[in-house]
């Protein structure tokens, strides 16, 4: 884009997927990592693409993103985590962006790479993502997990892709959920949230019904089956572990 643009990421133990991250995005003015004490090569391999690298302490992921954008030189910033990439059509609109562009803010779509497949239904894809900002009209959350950018001006939406590969086999990706579960249960909790066994039933079946069938999650194969399936079980342990956290306080 004509404006200079600052792409900042939050990383750690990232070596695996960062190059293509940082390969993908070459074009910005500024490239900021932000880690939070990576064991692996991440650093290095961000050094070797000239990446300005602070160290931060981990702080839940809207605070490490809000605060690694803070460290950018620019105020156009373009967030990324370290295994995504963007397409060639995404790195061509990003680029020929108007100077001053009147949008606060810009998202695009994400396609998911699950089980050896890019998905493009269901609950995959198009997982439409605001990561394009202007710092000073646009800000990340303060959520510890499903964190989103806060657009003050009007946002607009381009065509391509933003890849998400991490690379992760399904134990991982398991082990990955169980941890969010953990921290939406308890800002559920902390938030005076209660439920019953209603939601535990009915929020799994309005999941898969609006993603697998309405929204053609079938499509995308075994991949598309098994992706909503554990998104249906993320509903129903989420306020499970709300249920129980209620019931540990009043054992106390």
């Amino acid at each position: 884009m004509s404006s200079a643009l600052s792409v900042v990421l939050i990383t750690k133990n990232a070596a695996q997927q960062i190059a293509a991250c940082l390969e993908s995005c070459r074009f910005a003015d500024e490239i900021v990592v932000v880690d939070s004490g990576s064991s692996d090569d991440t650093i290095a391999i961000a050094k070797s693409y000239n990446a300005k690298v602070i160290h931060q302490d981990w702080l839940g992921f809207g605070p490490q993103k809000q605060f690694a954008v803070q460290q950018a030189r620019h105020d156009w910033v373009l967030c990324l985590d370290a295994d995504e990439w963007l397409s060639a059509r995404l790195s061509s609109e990003i680029k020929d962006l108007p100077d001053n562009p009147q949008a606060a803010a810009y998202r695009f779509p994400r396609s998911n790479k699950f089980m050896g497949r890019f998905l493009r239904h269901g609950e995959g894809y198009p997982d439409l993502s605001l990561r394009l900002f202007d710092r000073r009209r646009a800000r990340w959350s303060d959520h510890a997990v499903h964190e989103y950018v806060i657009a003050d001006g009007p946002v607009e939406n381009l065509k391509g892709d933003l890849m998400h590969e991490s690379g992760e086999d399904i134990a991982l990706y398991l082990t990955k959920q169980n941890r969010y579960t953990d921290l939406q249960a308890q800002a559920l909790f902390e938030r005076g949230k209660r439920v019953g066994w209603p939601k535990l039933v009915f929020s799994p079946l309005l999941r898969f019904f609006k993603f697998y069938l309405l929204r053609q999650g079938f499509r995308d194969g075994v991949p598309g089956l098994v992706h909503i399936s554990i998104g249906c079980f993320n509903s129903y342990i989420k306020y499970a572990k709300l249920i129980e956290l209620h019931r540990l306080e009043n054992t106390q």
